[in-house]
C-alpha cells in the first residue's frame, strides 16, 4: 500500500470516529447546562441561583467568599440539576431555632445550637400578610366553616376542599386569623412562620417526634453534640397546600459518575 493511500485510508478513519464521537460529546455537553438561564443582580451581572428542597421555592444565590477563612463561596450549584451540591458556609443567613418545648425523653433532641434560615423576613421585604389583612377576620370565628377565597387561588384552588386533613381542616386551624403574620396551633397558641414545626407537630406527632431526634429530615454542620447544626422545618421541604397531589417533592439526584473506560454498568451489579 502506497503511503498515499495509506494516508488515505486513515484520513477516512478519523473522519468516521469523528462524526461518531462529536456529535455524543456534544449532546453530553448541552445536557450538563443547566435548565435555567442564569439571573442577574441589581447591578446587571449574572448570579447563579439553585434550590435547597422545593424548586422555585427554596431559591439561594450564589455568593462568592461567602467564608472569607477559606475562600469558599456560600453555595455549590449543580449544573444539571439546578439543587445545591454543597455549602461553603452551612449558616449562612441563620438565625437560633428558638425555645423549643422540652418533654423530658429522647425527642428533646440536640437544640443546644440549632439554626434555621427564617422565613419572616422574606415577608418583610416583599409584603406582610397583615398588608392586606390588618384587623381579625370575622368570618374565622367558631364554628370557622370553610369558604371560598377571592384571592390566592394560585395557592388554594379550591378552599372548600382543602387537600390538607382530607378536607377536615380549613386555612385558620394553621393560620392565625387575629395576626395574619402568625400561624396557630391546635393549643391557639401563636406560632411564627419560622416555627412551622409547633404548628406540624400537633398534628403530625409521631413523624414530629422523629424530627426532633433527627431521624426525619435534614440537617448540617457539625456531628458532635452540642455543636452547631442547621435544621430544615417541615415547609422548607413540604408544601402544605398540596399534599394531596405531592406528599414531598423529591430533588432530582446527580448523574452516576462516569465508569471507567472499558467498564460496562452491567459488570459492576452485584451477582448473586
Amino acid at each position: 500500500m502506497s503511503n498515499y493511500l495509506r494516508a488515505g485510508v486513515f484520513y477516512g478513519l478519523f473522519v468516521l470516529l469523528a462524526g461518531g464521537v462529536m456529535p455524543q460529546c456534544e449532546a453530553a455537553a448541552e445536557e450538563g447546562k443547566s435548565d435555567a438561564a442564569p439571573a442577574q443582580d441589581k447591578s446587571g451581572a449574572a448570579s447563579v441561583e439553585c434550590y435547597e428542597s422545593i424548586k422555585d421555592s427554596t431559591s439561594l444565590t450564589k455568593v462568592e467568599n461567602a467564608n472569607p477563612k477559606f475562600g469558599y463561596p456560600n453555595v455549590k450549584c449543580s449544573p444539571t440539576t439546578g439543587a445545591v451540591l454543597w455549602y461553603g458556609d452551612p449558616y449562612t443567613d441563620t438565625v437560633p431555632m428558638g425555645e423549643m418545648p422540652k418533654f423530658g425523653d429522647d425527642t428533646d433532641g440536640d437544640f443546644a445550637q440549632a439554626v434555621i434560615r427564617p422565613r419572616m423576613k422574606h415577608f418583610k421585604t416583599t409584603m406582610q400578610c397583615s398588608a392586606c389583612h390588618p384587623g381579625a377576620d370575622q368570618a374565622a370565628a367558631p364554628p370557622n366553616e370553610p369558604r371560598q377565597l377571592q384571592m390566592h387561588q394560585d395557592i388554594v384552588s379550591d378552599a372548600e376542599k382543602l387537600q390538607h386533613g382530607r378536607e377536615a381542616i380549613w386555612c385558620f386551624d394553621c393560620h392565625n386569623a387575629a395576626n395574619r403574620d402568625t400561624l396557630v396551633d391546635r393549643r391557639g397558641q401563636e406560632v411564627s412562620f419560622d416555627e412551622s414545626h409547633k404548628v406540624c407537630g400537633s398534628c403530625h406527632g409521631d413523624t414530629y417526634s422523629k424530627w426532633r431526634t433527627g431521624l426525619h429530615g435534614k440537617r448540617t454542620g457539625e456531628w458532635k453534640v452540642g455543636g452547631k447544626k442547621r435544621w430544615w422545618t417541615c415547609t422548607e421541604c413540604h408544601n402544605p397546600h398540596t399534599v394531596q397531589e405531592h406528599r414531598f417533592n423529591p430533588v432530582k439526584p446527580e448523574p452516576p459518575p462516569a465508569l471507567p473506560r472499558g467498564m460496562s454498568s452491567s459488570a459492576t451489579s452485584s451477582k448473586h
